[in-house]
């Protein structure tokens, strides 16, 4: 049991409105609600709500909180304050959500397979993948589309299978032409 004597929140500055989002304060938290009232916190230091001393202390007792209602005095005076979460959906703040990745381009895709096809079908998918390799690093350059890695890995196996046949090409020319 807590302490009733006991006050999660620093005296002189008022009392905290308690959590609305649980039916009781006395709920005992689970370690999910610890973190979501750290990330509390942590938004609003990032935000210049807290400072680093009034932050280390909030997280402190945030993860020392044994009970909802506790938790819900360490973040009530921050605007994002704690959000009920239901039993089954976890949501997660857009801050903390990874950014979308821009889409990779289909000609530096291409490319790239059709560089790494040159050996099984001896060279002839080089100049397809130089082609390619060349079409879509403009393209990225034009749209900020990702795939540059790709267009790259396309231009080098293209450049170096067509570079060997044309060596190969040349080797038996030179040969047919000494011995015929």
């Amino acid at each position: 049991m807590s302490n009733p004597s006991w006050q999660p929140w620093q005296p002189g500055q008022g009392v905290p409105q308690p959590w609305q989002g649980h039916s009781s304060p006395s709920m005992l938290a689970s370690h999910a609600d610890r973190e979501r009232a750290v990330d509390v916190l942590r938004a609003g230091y990032g935000e210049g709500r807290l400072d680093k001393g009034e932050f280390d202390q909030r997280v402190a007792r945030a993860y020392a909180a044994r009970t909802v209602g506790e938790l819900a005095l360490v973040v009530a005076d921050l605007p994002q304050g704690p959000v009920p979460q239901p039993a089954g959906a976890v949501v997660v703040p857009g801050t903390f959500l990874p950014q979308p990745r821009p889409r990779a381009n289909g000609k530096a895709v291409g490319s790239a397979l059709c560089g790494l096809l040159c050996l099984p079908t001896f060279g002839l998918t080089g100049i397809p993948a130089v082609v390619l390799g060349h079409s879509a690093r403009a393209e990225i350059q034009r749209t900020g589309e990702s795939g540059d890695g790709l267009a790259l890995t396309g231009l080098v196996l293209g450049w170096l299978y067509t570079a060997a046949w044309a060596v190969v090409l040349t080797l038996l020319l030179a040969v047919g032409l000494v011995s015929g």
